[in-house]
């Protein structure tokens, strides 16, 4: 990441009003907070991380993992903070994490439109592997679906810390 001083932690409820900025300043149709409420205490399947610039959120990415697979729900960068690496290093988090439960596979969907997202997902080894039609309610756009198969890299990166507490 090229920003020193931002870290990579779970995602707590202190961390949803800071989340929703994000989420509101991302994306034409959010979550809601009680749906970010949810994954945090009550979804034992969700993994979700923040990307913290001292005690602002800047990013955030979470994950369900769902048998053998990994399925990414959502990743989101504040505008100001993106271009800085942050949302790889919270992709890589999120593999880091999956890896550690043995799981092997990854995937998501992306806008056809979001070519940013799409090339740090082929740069991390996703490839295209079809088309949901009209798959966002908001615009009727589809959605690519990306795999990685398998998830690449070795032990956890997460500075000797558990990847996925």
């Amino acid at each position: 990441m090229k920003d020193e001083g931002v870290e990579i932690v779970p995602m707590s409820l202190a961390d949803i009003d800071g989340v929703m900025v994000v989420e509101r300043l991302s994306f034409p149709t959010t979550w809601s907070r009680q749906a970010f409420v949810h994954e945090v205490t009550a979804n034992t399947h969700a993994r979700y991380f923040v990307a913290r610039a001292g005690r602002q959120v800047v990013g955030y990415g979470g994950m369900w993992l769902i048998l053998d697979e990994a399925h990414v729900t959502n990743i989101a960068v504040h505008p100001d903070w993106r271009g800085r690496g942050i949302g790889e290093a919270l992709m890589r988090r999120l593999m880091d994490c999956a890896r550690s439960y043995g799981i092997t596979r990854m995937t998501l969907e992306v806008r056809v439109s979001n070519h940013a997202a799409q090339n740090l997902y082929v740069k991390l080894g996703f490839r295209p592997a079809g088309i949901r039609k009209g798959y966002y309610t908001d615009t009727h756009e589809d959605a690519l679906i990306m795999w990685l198969d398998p998830i690449p890299g070795g032990p956890a990166d997460a500075g000797g810390e558990d990847p996925c507490p």
